[in-house]
């Protein structure tokens, strides 16, 4: 990729000039703001430096230092910024993540990841110069394990910029890499250390596409599951960073901005760092991922003065554009391709207990229920702890032993949600199921969300199971439900999940082309017809050949489905088909995401969180958590520990199985 900058050098430029109209900015009382953002944010930083240089010899003054006394908070921070070099800039950004009480480890990752040897090296310099310590000797004092071994190994500034690639050590790398992690019991974290702080960019490039072929699965998902804490993230950032720099920061970027709050240095460094390097390319992955350009993703994050400094080093609004770029197009393409190849090993949180002895745990749940009073933390460590087969032995067990129902005993005993949390636990996968579709067609409103959900992400197998779990508990069969309950195309989407036929076959090369061409034609037809072609496709073939499909779509149409979803379709529909494919998409970060949704802001949707939580802590909970880590940057654990309570939020807990 062409990197592409939006800030280059002014036309015509004069730096006495631009000294004199900053200082004429600056003086008598007040400032003029207006003229000081568009000046600086118009020259390159090699400009601004001579400007500095001109205010000095034609003043007296540092204008650095006129800049702080003018200007006040974010805007204040984004000028100056702005003038500093950028190893001075990314100096003080490492200074400021390791001087004081704490680390921003953040900081130290993003930096570090992303900068090639002449940054690395240059930033060094500008450290010992400003700060007179060593920038290794420093972070060596505040981090600490393999993170901190991997920050030094980029610190040196030496990885292989050669870009010769010797195909035998390809081999061996990918090989080397699946046997210090994957393949063996423990993780050989050294090996990724060495592998990935040193190998040159192309030469990685081509060593994780050997390594999907041996491992059946990306380099990223082998990374999630055999490294933890900042270790993890740091070496998925290298990661991120080899394969596509832009992308990288796209991500960085939506992070820093989306939820309650902004994450303004975060934000104000990568606009600077980024806005003469490559922020058109970032610009376009942006909008590739979340459907929205920077531009208007700033402009409704941030104001005033601020906010036109930063505008103008975004440099323009991609939602202008209905079509992706030329490298957009093919960055999305390779997205779909790397989906369609990669092979997710799913790991659950919660696996059988050692030394099961089902009539023991029925006894000690008898007698945390028996008398006055209940002992809610042995009823809690028994069943959160058990399988759900499990779960099973122990309430026939308790039936058999006590001539008692648990169910009951439970429901008497437990009230709100600890009460539904562990009930919902006790039931079978299928009970549980048909319980929560149950749940969200009862009573006044229906619970679209829910419905879509559980419907989108069984298999046919669990779906069928479910419907007849609904026959024999609610005398009713689900599809009778669902067509009472729902109408029109929704319903329709509905009944056809429910049937539990969709395909489990892999993809098709000739069928995903001739779907895919469908799929764009039905794009230029009227609404009704389009949404016909897309149900009859999304909602029958199987999550492999659909990959291959919306790979295809892109080919076909330059446009990606989910775009074409949010932008041509509305209300349930889109929701439902929106759900397919970022199921198809990456079923964890779906589930990370609707989690996310769940617990944010005023309120919890706590049925929601109970059925995410109880469905998949036997399936994909630990990926779930790790896609939960990477795309909100706070851990699943953290978020139940501040937005539940009590018993409930110990529950929770041990479901989720740890803090990432």
């Amino acid at each position: 990729m062409v990197f592409r900058g939006i800030i280059t050098d002014a036309p015509d430029f004069d730096p006495s000039t631009d000294a004199e109209t900053l200082y004429n900015a600056m003086k008598g009382m007040g400032s003029d703001k207006e003229a000081i953002l568009d000046l600086v944010s118009s020259r390159s930083n090699v400009q601004r430096q001579e400007i500095i240089a001109a205010y000095k010899c034609n003043f007296g003054q540092d204008l650095i230092e006129d800049l702080k006394y003018e200007l006040t908070g974010k805007f204040e921070r984004l000028i100056v910024s702005l003038m500093r070099t950028p190893a001075y800039h990314d100096a003080k950004e490492i200074n400021d993540a390791v001087k004081g009480a704490g680390t921003n480890e953040k900081v130290l990752i993003e930096v570090m990841a992303s900068r090639n040897n002449q940054q690395i090296q240059d930033m060094v310099a500008a450290y010992k110069d400003a700060y007179g310590s060593d920038i290794e000797e420093d972070i060596i004092a505040d981090t600490s394990g393999h993170f901190k071994k991997t920050l030094i190994v980029l610190l040196q500034g030496t990885r292989d910029e050669s870009g010769v690639v010797d195909a035998d050590l390809v081999e061996q790398d990918a090989q080397d890499l699946y046997a210090a992690g994957e393949e063996q019991w423990g993780t050989d974290e050294a090996k990724f250390i060495m592998i990935l702080g040193n190998r040159s960019k192309t030469h990685l490039h081509m060593v994780f596409d050997a390594y999907e072929k041996i491992g059946e699965t990306t380099i990223e998902d082998s990374i999630k599951n055999e490294l933890s804490g900042d270790f993890e993230r740091l070496m998925l950032a290298v990661v991120q960073c080899i394969r596509n720099v832009p992308m990288f920061y796209a991500k960085r970027l939506y992070k820093s901005m989306k939820g309650l709050g902004t994450a303004d240095n975060t934000l104000i460094r990568i606009m600077i760092s980024r806005s003469e390097i490559d922020m058109l390319d970032i610009r376009e992955c942006f909008r590739l991922l979340y459907e929205k350009s920077l531009y208007n993703m700033i402009k409704d994050d941030t104001s005033g003065d601020y906010k036109r400094t930063l505008l103008n080093l975004c440099g323009g609004d991609d939602d202008l554009a209905g079509e992706f770029f030329p490298e957009a197009a093919q960055i999305a393409y390779k997205m779909w391709e790397t989906s369609a190849m990669t092979k997710v090993q799913l790991r659950p949180t919660l696996r059988p207990a050692h030394d099961f002895d089902p009539a023991a745990d029925a006894q000690a749940l008898r007698k945390a229920m028996k008398g006055f009073g209940t002992d809610e933390d042995t009823i809690i460590d028994i069943i959160a702890q058990r399988s759900n087969a499990q779960r099973q032995e122990i309430r026939q067990t308790f039936k058999s032993l006590m001539g008692r129902d648990l169910m009951k005993d439970l429901k008497s005993e437990l009230s709100k949600n600890l009460e539904r949390l562990i009930i919902g636990l006790m039931l079978t996968p299928a009970e549980f199921d048909a319980k929560m579709m149950k749940k969200a067609m009862e009573g006044a409103g229906t619970d679209e969300h829910a419905l879509i959900e559980i419907l989108v992400t069984r298999s046919s197998e669990q779906i069928l199971a479910m419907n007849v779990a609904y026959q024999a508990g609610y005398t009713k069969s689900m599809e009778e439900a669902i067509n009472s309950d729902t109408s029109g195309l929704f319903c329709r989407i509905l009944v056809s999940l429910a049937q539990g036929a969709r395909e489990e076959d892999p993809a098709n090369e000739e069928r995903a082309n001739a779907d895919a061409q469908e799929l764009a034609d039905a794009c230029n037809a009227d609404s009704d017809d389009m949404e016909n072609k897309f149900m009859s496709i999304l909602c029958t073939r199987s999550f492999p050949h659909l990959r291959r499909v919306f790979q295809e779509f892109v080919r076909y149409s330059n446009k990606d489905i989910e775009q074409i979803i949010k932008k041509e379709m509305s209300g349930d529909v889109k929701n439902a088909f929106y759900a397919i494919v970022r199921s198809v998409k990456n079923q964890p970060s779906y589930f990370a995401d609707r989690l996310y949704k769940a617990m944010k802001g005023l309120g919890t949707d706590d049925r929601a969180l109970i059925r995410i939580m109880v469905s998949r802590s036997e399936i994909d909970l630990f990926n779930i958590r790790k896609e939960f880590k990477e795309t909100h940057d706070v851990s699943l654990h953290e978020f139940i520990q501040g937005d539940t309570s009590g018993d409930y939020r110990k529950t929770l807990q041990l479901l989720c199985g740890g803090e990432d």
